[in-house]
């Protein structure tokens, strides 16, 4: 797909490390102009000046609304336009059985992993709309389709964030927004660092080795950009589906 994004700019929220700084990398190699978002501002203006010029570092926090819709601004100044959201930041600390959840501490988990979702469809949207379309990605979860111990604001937030791309896909598919959202399985990032760390669920128990690289999460989303992914459109695909990863180029 070498240069098949070329002219298209995408902004990727949570591109500091793991699988946003991987996807900056990934879009770039296909000739697409990035926007660096996240609330480190060394780490994106460190990584904007590895891929170069077709690469701008902005600092937002995507739980603040307004901070969301001035990214976008700054989006399109440096950029001229908006072709593709990518969905990405997403925290998943402090884990914790419900008795013992601070309600402060699970409010900003939804605040970012929900609202932040939320945030990113609302201010790209009149940008691309009034360009004829685009495309908006989720990363999502398994954990979107059910319970587990501990995870409670990360299963309802991600339950959340389904549920938008499946509204964004009824309500403006028909005007060209193309609404997908991806559940990679467990990746091997500071995430499952943290995940290891709180001992609780069999998730924790995991081996590093049985995590995949950020770098197959990044192809993905480059795949999902594709006509390939038309059949999708409006719900999950997930890389635990071994036919999807050979239409990726994983196996």
């Amino acid at each position: 797909m070498s240069g098949s994004l070329h002219d298209k700019t995408v902004m990727i929220t949570g591109a500091s490390r793991g699988i946003g700084a991987e996807a900056a990398r990934a879009f770039a190699a296909q000739g697409a102009r990035v926007a660096l978002v996240a609330r480190t501002a060394e780490a994106i203006a460190d990584l904007a000046g590895e891929i170069g010029p077709q690469a701008v570092a902005i600092p937002c926090d995507i739980a603040r609304y307004w901070e969301v819709e001035k990214a976008v601004s700054n989006c399109v100044g440096a950029h001229g336009g908006l072709d593709i959201l990518v969905n990405n930041a997403g925290v998943i600390e402090p884990v914790s059985r419900l008795a013992e959840a601070d309600p402060k501490a699970w409010g900003e988990v939804i605040d970012i992993n929900l609202k932040g979702v939320f945030h990113g469809m609302r201010a790209a949207l009149p940008v691309m709309l009034a360009a004829g379309g685009g495309t908006v990605l989720t990363i999502g979860s398994g954990a979107a389709h059910g319970p587990v111990e501990g995870w409670s604001h990360y299963c309802s937030s991600k339950a959340g964030a389904l549920m938008l791309t499946r509204m964004l896909d009824k309500e403006y598919n028909q005007q060209g927004i193309r609404a997908l959202s991806l559940s990679p399985g467990t990746v091997a990032t500071q995430m499952q660092r943290e995940i290891k760390a709180s001992g609780i669920n069999p998730i924790s128990q995991l081996d590093w080795s049985d995590h995949i690289p950020p770098e197959w999460v990044a192809r993905a989303l480059v795949w999902m950009c594709s006509d390939a992914a038309e059949a999708y459109l409006g719900g999950e695909i997930s890389l635990r589906d071994e036919s999807v990863r050979a239409a990726v180029g994983l196996t």
